[in-house]
């Protein structure tokens, strides 16, 4: 395969691809941030760059970030980083600029579209850094990233930055296809600059790293001014040949401090050089045999809880999240920032009774231990103590012999945890259970109570017939294609409106309380099939449908036939049951219990009878009488499941014309 750029012209045909460094610079930079995640269009980018590889010949092995440092030596700077999001977050749900903000389930729809395209893939224990440049020392591959640690690391096959990565040209040259992109090489940094090769991981322990920055100590000018910039420091470092040195005249250059300060900055740059020496690879075994490598412990962690062994293979294969791996090292776990405003609560305090299970789960009934979470309190990082929550048939499982629990078991606890009972699932097909039962969760916990529109909106995008064909695997090419259709549409009017705060914070709840569904559920098993995330939200279209619903011009949004109207009538049916708010249709069950609700029936009837009376007579009905009728049915199979009796005989006969019924049933659904 060929690779066409400044400074070579072949390489070998395999790379190693660090996603988490990239995603939010290069993937989901060119889709929308600010309304949770475009997934359909990002799993369709993710294929597309797979496609370009291939077609060039070029095998990627995927490796990501996994939990924190186990020397955990890193904690200020992800702190620092931490609080950076949040006020980042805030400035792009003011301004609805793209700021960056990765959305909530972006890293799982990323998992998931490598698992179905059959692309190897491996998550770290911690930073994947070390391990993709052992890898590709070892195997002679470049790295295509966008981290600078790699500017540092001696490849051999060198670094491809990815903004300089050009997948989406790709060249032919007679019978061969390539990516033009630059390759970057040490070797040649170093001869550009004249600097002594062992000196370019001195030179990025001075410029400041993740464990040491001597820029932000108390400087003299003298060093303020070598300092200032990276050629200046290049060009200081030319007087020396071995890093003690440059790091011994650093030091001296800092003005006065005692030795114990001296030697305790010395130390610092040395550890930040040492972090540049590539070691043998423990991911080797797992990509050729399916050997997940050991887990080594940082000196400086407490003494670890057991981790049981059931659990390496699935974490390096990235169906376990790796927060349990923090949780049961550190003692703590790190959530995500959504792009949220500051005066609002976190999006995750709803769904902290699920994460509370989970911890239950990891700890065992035996352990006292609390757990913290860091999370956005206003503008600043908070870490709260959380207890774990035992409930029900949690008592009686163990993390040691969890994954051999009966599989009744694990369901329960899930079920229990959502608080959904199965027969209320069983409705509905078995690859909506999941989202459905966190959305009935969500309907019930969050404040302030979802609007009714927004859960609509999230069904219709279910029940929309595109949608269903793709969750069932058969025309895959088509929905992205409509994909693309509502998003447009959105887009062009997404102007008129600007982001609706409220709608954002409710469905960023939504959305935190699928996401930790969805990891209750990796970790109990899977008792309920995990859903394709890339078809369950699509944040532009989900805001759009509701800024559509509240100007009543929804029908003309999405496609309807006889099976969407079904499906959307019983997902609706089954969530409603759970929302919290007072909605305007009464459900079956609440007429049938009481008088109250008796009489509450005989009002609806009324209310339909009055709407049916305003398009009896006319034949040809108008777009706004089409509501009223959509309006009116919905109310019937919402409330009392029955037919009005105030149609005339000729409406009846039409109706048993079967393309006239599926007329009828498009208009239900609103």
């Amino acid at each position: 395969v060929k690779f066409r750029s400044d400074s070579f012209n072949k390489m070998n045909n395999h790379f190693f691809l660090n996603y988490h460094k990239m995603s939010a610079c290069v993937l989901i930079m060119c889709l929308d941030q600010n309304h949770g995640g475009d997934y359909a269009a990002f799993e369709n980018l993710i294929e597309r760059f797979i496609s370009a590889l291939r077609v060039c010949g070029v095998s990627p092995y995927v490796v990501v970030d996994g939990g924190s440092d186990p020397s955990d030596r890193k904690l200020e700077t992800v702190t620092e980083r931490a609080i950076n999001r949040i006020q980042t977050a805030h400035r792009a749900a003011v301004s609805g600029q793209q700021l960056g903000i990765l959305p909530q389930l972006a890293k799982l729809v990323f998992k998931q579209t490598l698992a179905r395209l059959e692309v190897p893939l491996a998550q770290c224990y911690a930073e994947a850094d070390h391990e993709i440049a052992a890898l590709a020392a070892e195997w002679q591959c470049p790295v295509l990233s966008n981290d600078s640690d790699f500017y540092v690391f001696e490849l051999q096959g060198g670094f491809l930055p990815i903004s300089l990565f050009r997948w989406e040209e790709v060249k032919q040259t007679g019978s061969h296809q390539y990516i033009p992109c630059k390759r970057y090489n040490t070797s040649s940094f170093c001869i550009f600059f004249n600097i002594q090769p062992q000196l370019l991981p001195a030179f990025a322990a001075l410029a400041g790293n993740d464990y040491v920055d001597l820029r932000k100590t108390d400087s003299t000018r003298k060093w303020a001014q070598v300092a200032s910039d990276l050629e200046g420091l290049l060009h200081w470092l030319k007087g020396f040949q071995q890093p003690q040195d440059a790091f011994e005249a650093a030091v001296g250059m800092m003005g006065d401090m005692n030795q114990k300060k001296k030697g305790e900055l010395l130390q610092g740059l040395f550890v930040g050089m040492e972090d540049y020496k590539i070691h043998p690879s423990s991911l080797k075994k797992f990509f050729i045999h399916g050997i997940a490598p050991p887990f080594i412990p940082g000196k400086e962690v407490r003494e670890a809880l057991s981790v049981p062994d059931w659990t390496w293979l699935p974490l390096t294969q990235a169906r376990l999240n790796p927060n349990f791996l923090d949780v049961l090292v550190f003692g703590r776990i790190s959530l995500s920032t959504p792009v949220e405003q500051q005066d609002i609560p976190s999006a995750h305090l709803v769904s902290r009774p699920i994460r509370q299970v989970a911890y239950a789960l990891l700890l065992g009934s035996w352990s006292l231990q609390e757990v913290k979470e860091c999370d956005r309190v206003g503008l600043n990082l908070s870490f709260t103590s959380i207890q774990p929550a035992f409930r029900g048939v949690t008592h009686q499982l163990n993390l040691s012999s969890l994954h051999k629990a009966e599989f009744s078991q694990r369901l329960q606890v899930l079920l229990e945890t959502l608080g959904v009972p199965l027969d209320t699932l069983e409705r509905l097909p078995s690859d909506l259970h999941l989202q459905v039962a966190a959305t009935c969760y969500w309907l019930k916990k969050a404040t302030p109570p979802p609007d009714l529109r927004l859960l609509k909106a999230l069904l219709r995008w279910w029940s929309n017939e595109d949608s269903t064909r793709q969750r069932t695997g058969t025309n895959k090419h088509t929905f992205y294609v409509y994909c693309v259709v509502l998003f447009f549409a959105a887009e062009n009017q997404q102007c008129q409106h600007e982001l609706d705060l409220d709608v954002t914070h409710s469905f960023n709840q939504w959305q935190a309380c699928l996401k930790d569904s969805l990891e209750l559920n990796q970790l109990l098993g899977w008792p309920l099939p995990e859903p394709r995330i890339s078809r369950v939200y699509e944040g532009t279209v989900a805001h759009h449908l509701v800024h559509m619903m509240r100007s009543g011009n929804i029908n003309i949004f999405l496609k309807h036939s006889c099976f969407s109207v079904k499906l959307y009538q019983s997902l609706l049916d089954v969530t409603c049951r759970f929302h919290t708010q007072e909605v305007e249709v009464p459900l079956n069950t609440e007429l049938a219990a009481t008088a109250c609700s008796l009489h509450q029936g005989s009002n609806l009837l009324t209310r339909v009878h009055m709407l049916s009376l305003q398009y009896e007579d006319d034949q040809t009905e108008t777009e706004e009488r089409s509501s009223i009728r959509a309006e009116t049915e919905t109310i019937l199979y919402d409330s009392v499941m029955v037919k009005t009796r105030h149609k005339t005989k000729d409406r009846i006969s039409q109706y048993k014309k079967p393309q006239l019924v599926c007329k009828r049933e498009r208009r239900a659904w609103m």
